[in-house]
């Protein structure tokens, strides 16, 4: 029998992990919050501000308007009401003008595709999304549409995520030479992630890597926060460190089981069918649940073995508790192991959510790849921030990568403030 590993060439369909919402239990104060926030936007007489015309929120972006999404936000900014508010509305504007609706789609990104410079491929022991850097296989000279693909493929990650998973697990490989893009563009990506996808980075991976960048890193790691150094590893060993079962990592470079070899027509058509089908059936369970803001994705996400009545409970926000299976088990004692580095390191700050500033950094796990983006001129664009920095950071300041941070991209908030919220880690669910 021969003892060749059978090639593949397409993506790895999801698997559950959690059978119970990890994040369905928040505290009474950030209860009061999150419906603050969720009141705003479900007015009948919401109108999106800043917008020439047909304000008033489009079904899609009621439906990317999830229970978890607010929560997201809310999170991002330290559990201030208005700056929350704001940021969604921010992202929404963004989303609109940036084409994610419409022009940005399979059809007009495809031609960055070809090479597999960035492929979405396999999952961590938590159940994120693999999404492979490989900054070698640069293929083109657009800086937009270079950026545009990056988004997009960062949208199919999100796709990809099971009930109960919110991050992403970033693999960049350095090995060979790579055309970086220019450091503007790279500014321009950081600057995307960093203010319209907060909490989406659960770890990142980097192998490879070119010695003044290990040197950079090595200078800057004492001034990041011990959630974030947690979630930065280089050159990991991640089956034999626990991070990926073999069976869900490619053979070449990173020491898995699956022999995949990236053919485009193979592997293009199946991640664009795959995202559509389960986009549209959620679309459907989301229609069949009221079809409006804060729908939990739990919910529509259809978690098999969850009948009806536990549906509406859960949208009514009843509190569950995690069942006993191990994974889920593993997971919860994860994110009380974490929360409980951010309390020890976080100074609760007495800041009026009507006068926060919304352009103050909410520093997030990424900045740290944020650094070493300004450094390379990106990692195929999207080597950036996936974390909750509101404003235009400048990654090339030391003091924008490392600080006090407490808030990383995993969903994690840290440290309590003048409103109360996250002082019981409620919110601080799983991955």
């Amino acid at each position: 029998m021969s003892s060749e590993k059978e090639k593949v060439y397409t993506p790895v369909a999801p698997i559950p992990i959690f059978q119970e919402d990890p994040r369905a239990t928040i505290s009474d104060a950030e209860q009061a919050m999150y419906d603050t926030v969720l009141e705003h936007f479900s007015a009948d007489s919401y109108v999106l501000p800043n917008v020439d015309e047909n304000g008033g929120l489009t079904p899609a972006e009621k439906f990317w308007l999830s229970r978890e999404c607010l929560l997201r936000y809310l999170r991002a900014t330290k559990w201030k009401v208005q700056p929350a508010i704001t940021r969604l509305e921010v992202t929404l504007k963004w989303r609109r003008e940036y084409g994610l609706y419409d022009t940005v789609n399979a059809a007009h990104v495809e031609p960055e595709a070809v090479t597999g410079k960035e492929i979405l491929f396999g999952y961590d022991v938590k159940g994120k999304p693999a999404f492979y850097m490989i900054p070698s296989r640069q293929n083109t000279e657009e800086p937009t549409r270079q950026i545009q693909f990056a988004v997009w493929m960062l949208e199919r990650g999100v796709d990809l995520m099971e009930p109960g998973v919110e991050t992403l697990a970033l693999l960049i490989n350095f090995a060979d030479k790579a055309k970086n893009p220019s450091m503007s563009t790279a500014r321009t990506v950081l600057n995307i992630l960093q203010e319209h996808y907060p909490e989406r980075l659960g770890l990142a991976l980097i192998i490879n890597v070119p010695f003044f960048v290990k040197a950079f890193f090595k200078l800057i790691m004492p001034f990041v926060d011990p959630v974030t150094r947690e979630k930065v590893k280089f050159n990991p060993e991640i089956i034999k460190d626990g991070l990926f079962a073999k069976d869900m990592v490619m053979s070449e470079w990173w020491g898995g089981d699956r022999d995949f070899e990236y053919v485009h027509e193979k592997y293009w058509k199946e991640l664009v069918g795959m995202c559509e089908e389960r986009t549209r059936r959620w679309r459907t369970r989301w229609e069949e649940l009221g079809a409006k803001v804060g729908i939990s994705e739990w919910g529509y996400k259809q978690v098999a073995g969850v009948d009806e009545k536990e549906l509406a409970a859960d949208q009514a926000g009843s509190e569950k508790q995690l069942v006993s299976d191990p994974v889920i088990v593993a997971a919860a004692l994860h994110v009380e192991e974490e929360k409980k580095v951010e309390d020890t390191s976080s100074t609760p700050n007495a800041v009026d959510d009507s006068t926060a500033a919304v352009d103050e950094p909410s520093k997030s796990t990424f900045n740290a790849v944020a650094a070493v983006s300004s450094v390379v001129a990106s990692t195929t664009v999207i080597g950036g921030s996936l974390g909750g920095a509101p404003g235009h950071i400048d990654p090339s300041h030391a003091t924008a990568v490392g600080g006090d941070a407490h808030h990383d991209a995993d969903g994690d908030a840290g440290g309590g403030d003048a409103e109360g919220a996250a002082a019981d880690g409620g919110a601080d669910g799983g991955e």
